[in-house]
């Protein structure tokens, strides 16, 4: 009788324990996520069958490559980090996003003719992207969240860190061999896939237009940081903030007459190194000063209305999800991926917070947008015209991919482009091209002059498209493609960056575009 019992009793919760497996998995199903079942797996293995079938049909003309072979006989192995997803007939599926080319000289897409990068290599244009004279503004944080905003440094690097392997776990399937190949080139490629079959080129154009839009808020932050620095530099002199924006961008106008980034790329790693020298020099005069620290001034508590603001600088900081997709490409060996991402992030937190801490000690409630404003006169000088002149020569960078990724999604399309292309048969730039060039140009020096804060910017900039490409986007892809393989703890946390990231965006944003009202109000009075 016992016996018995047990084995209905048995029975009843495997039949409740099957009924809620079911329910759940038909739930995330209906959310767009893979099935978690073995018999749903069947059906969704089925669908990717029919859409592999769609695709293949659609992009026959691509697939048609002159002197390829068609079968398996005198088919080559796929080479490693071959982007070509291999199916069981020998052909290979083009990435979704092939269409799409290289941004500026090191592009989106990694070419496979061109040479490959080291880790060191990789690991050093990640810390140009995330250790750039942003990192200015890190004080201004500090001022407003005390202690939590050095957590947030430590966190946020922990966070990019993470999101930025998961970017790069998306590019990658396994094919019906078990092998895990590339199957992906792009951030615009996985939001694509991620919105297929419905809504096949709506996740690309989403990540593009918040590409385009944090490309010009940087463009837009050079230039605002430009201005502001040469008129903190010469106080004496009878020329405006305003005025000394419209000079430097003057001085940028030749940056509409770009083809590629050749001649300017090579400045680069002097930039590079001249701000990492302005730094330490920021960084020794505070540590001249330790006596007079404000350990006292550094709180716990956190000012409500600013600190949101202090959640986009720290995020904004920690930008370089954009061109990962193409650093890994490049890399000679990608599995050295991940250790790259470790020691350039825990170095970046480092120094972020060693710099913050120690600026904001030495000035505590003094601390202004821009924290070498709150140097010496003799010494500010020297140092901003050097960050000027490092502001000035990194404004093509993302100006240059700005207007490529602006050409392409609009003027470079083929039939489905909304306006003709700007090039003409000769390859020559045409004269409206150039106008829409000048045009960009123009539109970086009127926001800069209408709303010349920098730090409000950053943190604007950092809440919209800086949580959004950083922390939002890379965790909803992770889940969306690749979600029967991720173990618990790794759907929690996927969950937790997207709820947390959401709260931080939105509440940064509105503080933000509140701070910025408040500050228009301000200078309008004036």
């Amino acid at each position: 009788m016992a016996t018995l019992l047990r084995s209905k009793l048995s029975n009843v919760a495997t039949t409740v324990s099957n009924k809620s497996q079911a329910k759940v998995s038909g739930m995330f199903a209906r959310m767009g996520f893979q099935a978690a079942t073995d018999e749903e797996a069947v059906g969704f293995a089925h669908c990717d069958d029919l859409d592999f079938e769609h695709r293949q049909g659609l992009q026959m003309d691509i697939l048609k490559t002159e002197g390829e072979p068609c079968g398996d006989e005198g088919a080559e192995p796929p080479v490693e980090g071959d982007i070509h997803y291999q199916r069981g007939d020998g052909a290979p599926l083009p990435p979704s996003g092939s269409k799409d080319q290289a941004l500026g000289a090191g592009g989106e897409f990694g070419g496979h003719d061109k040479p490959k990068i080291t880790a060191w290599e990789a690991g050093w244009n990640v810390t140009n992207a995330i250790q750039g004279m942003f990192v200015l503004g890190l004080p201004y944080a500090i001022l407003h969240g005390g202690y939590l905003g050095l957590f947030l440094i430590i966190f946020a690097a922990v966070v990019c860190c993470y999101t930025g392997k998961i970017l790069i776990a998306c590019l990658y399937e396994e094919n019906e061999d078990g092998e895990v190949v590339r199957v992906r080139d792009s951030y615009v490629a996985i939001a694509n896939a991620c919105c297929a079959p419905r809504f096949p080129t709506l996740g690309g154009r989403v990540v593009n237009v918040a590409q385009i839009i944090e490309l010009v808020m940087t463009c837009i932050l050079y230039v605002v940081v430009s201005g502001n620095l040469m008129y903190n530099s010469f106080p004496g002199l009878p020329v405006s903030q305003k005025s000394w924006s419209i000079i430097a961008t003057a001085m940028l106008l030749p940056c509409a007459f770009l083809k590629n980034l050749k001649a300017v790329s090579k400045f680069s790693l002097l930039c590079t190194l001249a701000h990492f020298v302005i730094n330490i020099l920021v960084i020794a005069y505070c540590l001249s000063r330790a006596r007079d620290w404000a350990w006292e001034k550094v709180k716990f508590y956190i000012d409500v209305k600013k600190f949101p603001i202090s959640i986009g600088i720290i995020v904004f900081s920690y930008t370089s999800q954009i061109f990962l997709p193409s650093l890994e490409g490049n890399m000679q060996q990608p599995s050295e991926f991940h250790c790259m991402m470790n020691w350039t992030h825990i170095a970046a937190c480092v120094l972020k917070g060693l710099f913050a801490l120690v600026a904001y000690l030495t000035w505590a409630d003094e601390t202004k947008e821009v924290i070498t404003d709150n140097l010496p006169g003799s010494i500010r000088a020297v140092v901003n015209i050097f960050l000027v002149a490092k502001a000035l020569l990194s404004y093509p960078l993302p100006f240059f991919a700005a207007v490529e990724v602006l050409e392409k999604s609009l003027f470079q399309e083929g039939s489905r482009a909304f306006f003709p292309a700007c090039y003409g048969g000769d390859g020559r730039l045409k004269s409206w091209g150039l106008t829409l060039r000048c045009a960009l140009v123009v539109f970086t020096l009127l926001m800069a002059i209408y709303v010349p804060h920098f730090a409000l910017l950053m943190g604007l900039t950092g809440s919209l498209t800086g949580a959004g490409l950083c922390f939002l986007l890379p965790s909803l892809f992770h889940l969306r493609l690749l979600w029967r393989k991720l173990l618990w703890h790794q759907v929690f946390f996927d969950v937790a960056i997207f709820v947390i990231g959401g709260i931080c965006s939105v509440s940064g944003f509105v503080h933000s575009l509140e701070g910025l009202i408040e500050a228009y109000g301000t200078n309008a009075e004036d």
